[in-house]
């Protein structure tokens, strides 16, 4: 690909991703439905992917700004149902889809079928999580989605590399096997943390917010390549890296946050389009291969059908199977464990630990979400272009672009009539969220005013009395009426729940309160144009404005995100 043609791809997906945001599209989906449309434009050149590129300059990015805005406590809870999706249901994929391609394709072996479960066995839930937080799912059901992407890729390209190892020759026993997995967890969890805490220190002392950021933006690249030569796994070195510093950044400089939300929002959008815009350009290419193969059309499509039918079906099985497995441990065995370890202090770890519950509506979406992407496309081009001779090679390329299409227009344009129909929702939610901003925000006024009074002696030995008092009670009495205010709006935002039938809803709020910042941002500008205002006093004013909108769509995004 020159630079012509990544300009022309970049410019492209960014126009149809701005369409799809403005129409309330899902984005992900309308940009690879249009690329696969103009893959058969006449003239249109080849675009050729380059695995590499996809794995150490597209992915790490990616996967790190959705570590940062995983909150680490949800991600805690909820680490079982993790686990079991993010690694157990990857595993199981793999091996389904195997037995189902073992089977299909004449000359397809054992490990080469295996191979191609598990480049398609990895969800991928940007698509998922856009429509997620669009809809309003719950906040666990998030997290458990956000969390299963965070780590299945590193499950799924560890067993392409065993896998890629035993085609190319190399007899690999189960512990040798379980001694590569344990290497790359141990690797990229020692990477990530290490990279985390040098980054984290170095931040909290240059209170520099440029250099901070540049710092961020370099970080998912340094972890991915470190972790990877050191014979790691790249994918939990970045998102260990992330989720370290997600959950420290409130400690740095509020100037870097402030500068790396937009900042990192922009890089996903950018990168998100294109890469579903790679996906869909790859269509016309697949299909000429299809063509000229010596191989049955008709198998390979039956081949792909059925490889995808699997895909679909095993996560729904899995998910369900685990519920249920789960419902019995709690009403069953998890008491008994409880019963016997109380006789022992050393028995205790026989309790086991809770998770959050979820219903069959939820867990219904959470099978649903599917939907392939960036890694499965990564992995089948490094198959693809590998030296290594792979039995049914081309096969698989095709196979793996087949349930990554089917996958994204299957699952993804359907998924948000299940979200509705299944009205899985939780308004609670967003109501519980608002109080519990009030009550901090109170909860701090009344901390500040309180600092207050404790420091002011000090403060006047310092200073002087006369000094101190003037701007300490100004200070307070501004303060009071906050606390006031914070505690007249709660008391008004529960006397609406009790009395008030119907009520704006918090997006009714916001745009109120939009329209509003709208108004003052023009009378800036009219007292600009009318030669009353400074440039440099304008740009005060408007920096002031801005921070008040980001405090209020931060807020609006945080009731949403997991």
């Amino acid at each position: 690909m020159d630079t012509v043609e990544l300009l022309i791809l970049l410019i492209g997906s960014l126009a149809v991703t701005g369409f799809a945001r403005a129409k309330g599209l899902p984005a992900p989906l309308l940009v690879t439905a249009v690329a696969l449309a103009a893959s058969f434009l006449p003239g249109l050149p080849h675009i050729e992917i380059d695995s590499e590129i996809i794995l150490t300059v597209v992915l790490p990015p990616l996967l790190y700004s959705a570590a940062l805005d995983v909150s680490w406590q949800s991600f805690q809870t909820s680490i079982k149902q993790i686990r079991r999706l993010g690694i157990l249901l990857v595993i199981v994929t793999a091996l389904a889809v195997g037995a189902a391609a073992y089977f299909l394709i004449p000359d397809m072996t054992w490990p080469a079928a295996i191979l191609l479960g598990a480049i398609v066995a990895p969800p991928d839930a940007v698509s998922a999580a856009a429509i997620g937080r669009k809809l309003g799912l719950p906040r666990r059901v998030m997290t458990v989605l956000s969390g299963e992407s965070l780590i299945n890729d590193a499950a799924s390209l560890t067993l392409v590399r065993v896998f890629t190892l035993i085609i190319a020759g190399a007899s690999l026993t189960i512990w040798q096997d379980l001694g590569i997995f344990a290497l790359a967890i141990g690797v990229g969890l020692v990477v990530g943390i290490v990279l985390g805490v040098l980054v984290h220190w170095i931040r909290m002392r240059i209170n520099d917010p440029v250099v901070e950021t540049i710092m961020s933006i370099l970080l998912p690249f340094v972890a991915y390549v470190l972790a990877e030569d050191l014979s790691g796994s790249g994918v939990i070195a970045v998102v260990t890296a992330g989720l370290y510093i997600g959950y420290n950044s409130p400690k740095e400089g509020y100037a870097t946050r402030l500068q790396e939300r937009p900042l990192w929002t922009s890089i996903d959008v950018i990168l998100e389009g294109f890469v579903f815009a790679l996906i869909g350009l790859q269509l016309n290419s697949v299909v000429q291969d299809l063509v000229e193969s010596e191989r049955s059309l008709g198998q390979v499509v039956t081949a792909a059908a059925v490889v995808l039918a699997v895909v679909i079906l095993v996560r729904p099985a899995f998910v369900f199977e685990s519920y249920v497995r789960n419902r019995f441990n709690g009403r069953w065995l998890r008491p008994l464990r409880i019963k016997l370890s109380r006789g022992h202090r050393s028995l205790r770890w026989m309790r086991g630990s809770a998770e959050p519950k979820l219903n069959w509506r939820e867990l219904t979406v959470i099978s649903w979400t599917g939907m392939r992407g960036v890694v499965t496309l990564a992995a089948a081009v490094s198959v693809v272009a590998s030296p290594t001779k792979i039995p049914a090679q081309d096969t698989i390329f095709v196979i793996a672009f087949f349930v990554t299409v089917g996958t994204l227009l299957l699952q993804g344009l359907t998924l948000p009539f299940v979200i509705r129909a299944l009205k899985v929702q939780d308004p609670a939610e967003g109501e519980e969220d608002i109080r519990s901003e009030m009550r901090l925000n109170q909860r701090t006024t009344e901390a500040a005013i309180e600092l207050l009074d404790k420091r002011r002696p000090d403060w006047a030995q310092q200073f002087g009395q006369e000094a101190v008092d003037t701007v300490v009670n100004r200070l307070k009495l501004r303060l009071e009426r906050q606390a006031e205010t914070f505690r007249r709006d709660a008391e008004e935002e529960e006397s609406e729940e009790r009395n008030a039938p119907v009520r704006l809803r918090g997006s009714q709020i916001q745009d109120i309160r939009r329209e509003l910042l709208d108004r003052r941002r023009e009378i800036v500008l009219e007292e600009r144009e009318r030669g009353n205002l400074d440039e440099e006093v304008m740009r005060r004013v408007l920096v002031t404005l801005d921070a008040e909108e980001l405090a209020m769509d931060s807020a609006q995004a945080s009731r949403s995100r997991s």
